[in-house]
């Protein structure tokens, strides 16, 4: 019997303890590299025989164009000029003041009193008001070169390009991940293209090792301030 009653505190916590661990896991932010990895480019089409001719499908060199990504597997240049501050401020006041008086009736001509007061007249008097404010401020900065693949060839000769790099500091790792949409008419004739000018741009930079998780709160810290709690 008296195992059954110390049994109880730990069934009702480990629930709990469960749902906290669930809901850490849920608020951190998880990279895959899976989705980054380079894609191998497209195997050129069987060669035929030749025939004689100077000029061969498939195996054509361009004399006046800039060798610039086109084709899957090429790669290209993505400048990182990342820097955007946003302010939002808000004010409102407002104030209502209400005052109504209502006279009592007369009998003879004269109000109905006790002791010469009044007893039958009334009055209404209401006065609120309202203030609040509020402020808010953002800023990023990100700056720097990486270099992507082109992923995917879209029907409209747009290109889908995609790509990661790692950075290792002593005992932590570091990553800038990039995936977006470009135009070929954008890529520079030195193949870089700013990310100002990707599409549905995607841009990531983190870290992994004892520093970032040195500054990251426990899973404990993220459940009690997550906004999934009622209170």
């Amino acid at each position: 019997m008296n195992m059954t009653r110390a049994n109880l505190p730990l069934r009702s916590v480990l629930p709990l303890l469960l749902f906290a661990g669930l809901a850490g896991c849920s608020l951190t932010q998880r990279f895959t590299g899976e989705s980054y990895e380079p894609v191998q480019p497209e195997m050129p089409a069987p060669r035929s025989a030749p025939n004689g001719a100077i000029y061969q499908a498939g195996y054509d060199i361009p004399l006046f164009e800039n060798a610039v990504a086109r084709r899957i597997g090429d790669t290209v240049t993505i400048r990182l000029v990342e820097n955007m501050n946003a302010t939002k401020s808000s004010s409102t006041s407002t104030s209502k003041k209400t005052d109504a008086t209502l006279g009592g009736p007369t009998v003879g001509g004269r109000p109905v009193t006790i002791g010469g007061t009044e007893i039958l007249s009334g009055g209404i008097a209401n006065d609120s008001s309202f203030e609040g404010e509020g402020s808010s401020q953002q800023s990023n900065r990100l700056n720097g070169d990486i270099t992507v693949t082109v992923s995917q060839r879209l029907p409209n000769g747009n290109l889908l390009v995609r790509g990661e790099k790692w950075i290792t500091i002593n005992q932590g790792r570091e990553f800038v991940r990039v995936s977006g949409i470009i135009r070929p008419i954008d890529i520079e004739p030195d193949n870089s293209i700013p990310s100002s000018k990707v599409a549905n741009a995607s841009i990531g930079y983190s870290g992994k090792g004892p520093l970032a998780n040195a500054n990251a709160p426990g899973w404990l810290a993220r459940f009690f301030n997550s906004p999934k709690l009622p209170f």
